[in-house]
């Protein structure tokens, strides 16, 4: 059966796996019923032919950014949480690779990154003992010009694989420009690449059709993994609308007095939809989406800025850093990336068969999202969660690695 978890009101004392929590996290008590709008998107609308990053940023109650230059923000979610919420806590993947594509330079990405990872007590990340490689589009190491808000994005991005798979090595490549002809040819490069099993894409434009752009996208045998857009439901995004990578959708994490420890209910800001363009995928011809073509999400992870958003060392400036929360699907494209690495099970390069076919294999094995909506919408999965597939989570989020 799968298992199910609903927001939680909120609790003073807490023991999520064996430690006991005095005083829950302030995202761990959800008092809005608007959730997830106070933040900011960090890059700017796309023009047409380009893709926008899906990161965002969390504000305060005060319409702040939050933001503390010498420790992490307390309401910010770290790895052994987010490790501990999807049961990944001392899991490995032998040294993988993810790859992270985004837009432009972060020149300060491998000092900003080390000091995340020494803030938690995880494994050095370096270029030189290897971990890390930061390369332009074609792989080379003339990187492009510096642009603050794919900067942040790409703070996340390492942030979030560091959190959730902490010995995978991580390689990020840097397209010239936010175009999907440079984003996908970067994708293209990554694929090449020795070592590399996931490849993470936390960025997305309208809904478009894989005759035009699935050549920078289709690699069976590596899981290819997609943001789903934070605009709700407000129908498909590529290239989470690609039927070769795995659609990811948002959620709303919150610490929980229940067997878990932690309830997950639809982030409302994540999007959801169907594709008119692509094709649906046959390993869900039985989950009933409701859509003739292709249908968004397959799977999710936490999003929500303010009630899960991670704690990350990011750049305010080409210069200078600082600790602040970020979330949107930004935030769950590399996690579910890393889940992936972590479990080893991404399809197969030999048969054809891709990593976005898993899940639907082994949906017993996740975390079935069942509350909350990012819209309205009819038919009512497309928007709202139910048992089972629903657009907004797909098929559930991470419990361990078995369901991928």
């Amino acid at each position: 059966m799968k298992r199910r978890f609903f927001a939680a009101a909120g609790s003073a004392l807490l023991l999520v796996a064996g430690l006991a929590v005095s005083s829950a996290p302030a995202w761990a008590a959800p008092g809005s019923p608007a959730r997830g709008d106070r933040s900011i998107q960090v890059c700017a609308t796309p023009r047409a032919g380009d893709a926008a990053c899906t990161a965002r940023q969390a504000l305060d109650p005060s319409g702040h950014v939050v933001s503390n230059a010498s420790a992490p923000p307390a309401t910010g979610l770290t790895p052994s949480q987010l490790q501990n919420a999807y049961h990944l806590t001392g899991t490995a993947s032998g040294g993988r690779t993810v790859a992270i594509v985004d837009a432009y330079g972060y020149p300060n990405l491998a000092r900003d990154l080390a000091t995340y990872r020494s803030q938690f007590g995880l494994p050095a990340c370096t270029t030189s003992n290897g971990c890390l490689r930061v390369v332009n589009e074609t792989g080379g190491t003339r990187l492009p010009r510096f642009n603050l808000g794919w900067a942040q994005e790409q703070s996340l991005d390492v942030d979030a694989v560091s959190a959730a798979c902490p010995d995978c090595k991580i390689v990020v490549l840097q397209a010239n420009t936010a175009s999907f002809s440079d984003l996908g040819t970067a994708v293209q490069t990554a694929a090449k690449l020795p070592g590399v099993v996931a490849i993470s894409n936390s960025y997305g434009g309208s809904d478009a059709a894989d005759s035009t752009y699935g050549k920078y996208y289709n690699f069976p045998g590596i899981a290819v993994t997609a943001s789903a857009g934070d605009n709700g439901y407000k129908g498909a995004s590529y290239p989470a609308s690609s039927s070769y990578v795995t659609a990811v959708g948002g959620t709303s994490l919150a610490a929980a007095a229940n067997a878990r420890g932690w309830s997950e209910t639809v982030w409302s800001g994540t999007g959801s939809g169907c594709s008119s363009l692509n094709a649906a995928l046959p390993a869900a011809s039985a989950d009933g989406t409701g859509c003739a073509g292709r249908a968004m999400n397959d799977v999710a992870a936490v999003s929500d800025p303010n009630y899960g958003g991670l704690a990350v060392y990011y750049p305010t400036s080409s210069a200078n850093s600082s600790w602040g929360q970020f979330g949107g699907t930004s935030e769950a494209s590399p996690i579910i990336a890393s889940v992936y690495a972590l479990s080893g099970n991404t399809g197969s390069a030999a048969a054809g068969t891709y990593a976005n076919a898993v899940p639907y294999s082994h949906a017993s094995s996740l975390y079935d999202v069942s509350s909350g909506s990012n819209g309205t919408c009819s038919p009512s999965q497309w928007c709202t969660a139910r048992t089972g597939w629903d657009g907004p989570t797909g098929l559930g989020t991470p419990d361990g690695v078995s369901g991928f």
